[in-house]
C-alpha cells in the first residue's frame, strides 16, 4: 500500500489532504523517523513531539516564503520530510547527506541555522523588522522548544520584541511541563474572548474615558491593577502578556485541526506579537520515548561493542571521587547533565550539582560566584556550547584569576551533529586568555590526573577531552598531580619530532611507527599543556631534528601548533622547518568521527605520508 507520505514533495501537497490524511500522514512521518534515527543516530523524542504541530505549521504558512525558524533545530525532522528532503532523509546525518539541524546552504525552507539554542526569538524578530523596513509582506514564526526558553538570550529577545508592536509570531513548543496551564473548553474560551475585536473595542473603552477624567490617573493605576490581578486569576501565563505579547494557548500540539485554528488566527492578528502556546508530549507515539523522554531525546547509530570507557564516563567517575575526597568540589551544567555524566554524580551528590538550564553564561559566572568565597567549582559543558560564555570566562573568572575548572566535553571533531557542534576552536579563543592554563589529556588516565591537577591548582585550568572511547588505558586509584606546563616525551628518535596535542597523541604514535618501519626516527611529544608549554622540552627536541610537526584536532589558526610557531621564533629557531597538522580555516561539516579525519589529513596514515612528503 502506498504511503501519502510519499506523494509530499513540497508544503502545498499538505493542503489537499482531508483530517483523516493527515493523521494517516502523521503515523507514517513517526514510523520514518524511528527508523532512520536508530540507523543513522540522531534526536528522536523531540522530533516524534513536533509532526502533528509542523503538519499543521506547513498548511497554514507558505514556506518558503513566510520564514520558519526552528529553536533547536534538532526538533525539525517532520519539517524536512515535508519540504523536499523526504528522498534524501535516509542520508540524515551522514557524510554529504542532509543536516540533523536547520541550515539554509540545505534548503531555502530552513530560514536560519539552528545547532545552538535561544536563538529563534532574536532572529525571527530581525527579519520581521527587515520585512517592515522593505515594506514587503510575508509572515515570520520563531519555534522555541526544548528548553531554549531557559537560555537568556531568548528572555532578552522577548523582552524587547514584545513592546515594538511588530507583528510576528513566538510558538512555544512546551514539552516539558515547564509551563502547565489547563488545555480544554475553559483555556479555547478565553482565547476567542482574547482574540475577539469586539471585546478589545469594549475594553479599549473604559480606559478611553478614564483618561478623560481630570482625576483619572489614581483610577486607572486601580483598573490597571484590577485587571492583572483577574487575568492573572484566569490565566497562568499573564507573563508573556505583560511583556507586550498577546497571548494564545494552551492548545493541545497533537491535534491538527486545533492547531491550525490557532494558527490561523495568530497569523490574521495584525496589532502586533502573538505568542502561542503549543503543548506536545516528548516521543509522542513510541511509548519507549514516551516513557524516557530524556533517555530516547537522542539515539546512537549501532556500534562495535567495546570494553574501553568513554572520555565522559571517565570524567564523571573521577569528578566523584574528587567530591569524594574534598567537600568544597561543586559541579556545574547547562542542560547536559546526562551528556556530561553528571546525572551519575548528581545521585551521589545531589545538592552540590546544578543543571542550570541551557544558560551557559550564567553557570560560568555562578561558578566565579563560588570560587571567589572558596569553593572549587567544575564547569562541564560542551565545546561548542562554552564558545556562549566567552565574555564571562574573560570577566568573570580569568580577569579575578579564580579557581574555576572548565571539564569541555566534546573537544575536536565531534562527528554528525556537524558544523554547529564540532569542538575545534576551544585551543584557539581559550590560548589568549591570561591567567587561562590549557591542557588536554592524551588517554584515559591523564583525564584523571588533569582534573585533580585542576582542581588544586588554584587557577583557572581547561581540560578538553574528545566525545566517544578512549584508547584502553587502565585508569588510576590513585590521582597524581601534572605539573603545569610540563610535556612528557613518549619515545625517541633523530630525523623528526612529533609534538601533538590531546586526541592527536594517539596517532602520532602510530603515525611514527609507520614512518619508523621506512626508516624514519621520530620523537614524539605528549604536549599535554596547550599554555603554558613546555618551552624548555619543546626548544630541545625541535634543536636536534630536521623538522618539526604539530598535531591538534583543532583549527590552526591561533590554535596549538601556532604557539609552538611563535615559540620557536622567540628561541631562534626560526629557520627549522615546522609543519602545523590541524584543521582548516572553514566550518566542518557532518560525518563520521572517522571519515572527517580521513578527510581533513588527522589519520595516522594520513599524517604520515604528509610528513614524508615534508622530508623529501
Amino acid at each position: 500500500m502506498a504511503r501519502i507520505l510519499d506523494n509530499i514533495n513540497e508544503p502545498q501537497d499538505l493542503r489537499k489532504l482531508k483530517y483523516q490524511e493527515l493523521d494517516q500522514l502523521a503515523s507514517e512521518i513517526r514510523s520514518e523517523i524511528i527508523d532512520i534515527a536508530h540507523r543513522n543516530g540522531g534526536h528522536l523524542a523531540s522530533n516524534l513531539g513536533t509532526v502533528e504541530f509542523t503538519i499543521a505549521l506547513h498548511r497554514v504558512f507558505d514556506s518558503p516564503r513566510d520564514k520558519i525558524v526552528w529553536d533547536v533545530g534538532h526538533q525539525s525532522y517532520t519539517h524536512k520530510l515535508l519540504t523536499g528532503r523526504r528522498d534524501r532523509f535516509d542520508t540524515l546525518r551522514k557524510m554529504d547527506g542532509i543536516s540533523g539541524f536547520t541550515d539554509p546552504a540545505e534548503s531555502p525552507h530552513d530560514a536560519f541555522i539552528s545547532g545552538h539554542a535561544s536563538n529563534s526569538v532574536s532572529a525571527a524578530f530581525g527579519m520581521a523588522m527587515a520585512r517592515e523596513l522593505s515594506s514587503d509582506d510575508y509572515n515570520v514564526v520563531a519555534i522555541l522548544g526544548d528548553g531554549s526558553l531557559t537560555g537568556g538570550m531568548a528572555l532578552e529577545a522577548l523582552n524587547q520584541s514584545g513592546h515594538s508592536k511588530t507583528k510576528f509570531i513566538v510558538i512555544l513548543n512546551d514539552n516539558a511541563m515547564s509551563i502547565s496551564p489547563s488545555v480544554g473548553a475553559v483555556a479555547n474560551s478565553l482565547n476567542k474572548l482574547r482574540f475577539s475585536r469586539r471585546l478589545r473595542r469594549v475594553s479599549k473603552g473604559p480606559m478611553s474615558l478614564i483618561n478623560k477624567l481630570v482625576s483619572g490617573v489614581q483610577t486607572q493605576q486601580i483598573y490597571k491593577r484590577m485587571m492583572t490581578s483577574v487575568k492573572g486569576l484566569l490565566l497562568p501565563n499573564v507573563i508573556w502578556e505583560e511583556l507586550g505579547f498577546t497571548y494564545l494557548g494552551p492548545i493541545n500540539g497533537h491535534d491538527i485541526k486545533e492547531v491550525e485554528k490557532a494558527l490561523i488566527r495568530a497569523r490574521n492578528y495584525t496589532d502586533g506579537p502573538v505568542f502561542l502556546h503549543i503543548k506536545t508530549t516528548k516521543g509522542m507515539g513510541y511509548k519507549l520515548a514516551e516513557d524516557d523522554p530524556v533517555g530516547y531525546h537522542g539515539v546512537s547509530a549501532p556500534k562495535k561493542a567495546t570494553e574501553k570507557l568513554s572520555y565522559t564516563a571517565v570524567f564523571a567517575e573521577t569528578t566523584m571521587r574528587l567530591m569524594e575526597q574534598d567537600p568544597k568540589i561543586i559541579a556545574i551544567t547547562a542542560a547536559m547533565l546526562e551528556g556530561t555524566g553528571l546525572n551519575l554524580v548528581k545521585k551521589r551528590f545531589p545538592e552540590r550539582v546544578f543543571d542550570v538550564g541551557i544558560c551557559e553564561q550564567h553557570a560560568t559566572t555562578m561558578a566565579a560566584g563560588l570560587a571567589i568565597r572558596g569553593y572549587k567549582p567544575i564547569v562541564a559543558i560542551y565545546s561548542t556550547f562554552l564558545q556562549r560564555a566567552y565574555d564571562q570566562i574573560i570577566h568573570d573568572v580569568c580577569l579575578q584569576d579564580l579557581p574555576v575548572t572548565f571539564a569541555i566535553d566534546r573537544g575536536g571533531i565531534v562527528g554528525d551533529d556537524g558544523k554547529t557542534h564540532q569542538g575545534i576552536f576551544d585551543l584557539s579563543y581559550l590560548n589568549c586568555i591570561p591567567n587561562m592554563i590549557v591542557a588536554a589529556p592524551g588517554n584515559e588516565s591523564e583525564l584523571q590526573h588533569l582534573l585533580y591537577t585542576a582542581v588544586n591548582a588554584d587557577h583557572p585550568m581547561a581540560i578538553r577531552y574528545p566525545r566517544g572511547y578512549g584508547i584502553g588505558t587502565k585508569l588510576n586509584k590513585k590521582y597524581l598531580e601534572l605539573p603545569v606546563g610540563k610535556s612528557e616525551v613518549m619515545q625517541e628518535g633523530k630525523d623528526v619530532a612529533i609534538v601533538a596535542i590531546g586526541s592527536a597523541v594517539a596517532p602520532s604514535l602510530v603515525s611514527a611507527e609507520i614512518l619508523g618501519k621506512e626508516g624514519i626516527g621520530c620523537t614524539v611529544v605528549n604536549a599535554r599543556y596547550a599554555k603554558p608549554l613546555d618551552a624548555e622540552l619543546i626548544t630541545r627536541v625541535a634543536s636536534g631534528v630536521e623538522l618539526v610537526v604539530t598535531v591538534e584536532e583543532n583549527v590552526l589558526g591561533g590554535g596549538f601548533g601556532s604557539s609552538v610557531s611563535s615559540l620557536l621564533h622567540e628561541q631562534n629557531l626560526a629557520d627549522t622547518k615546522l609543519v602545523r597538522i590541524g584543521l582548516p580555516d572553514q566550518f566542518i561539516e557532518h560525518g563520521t568521527q572517522r571519515q572527517l579525519r580521513d578527510k581533513y589529513k588527522l589519520s595516522a596514515v594520513e599524517m604520515a605520508n604528509r610528513i614524508k612528503s615534508s622530508l623529501s
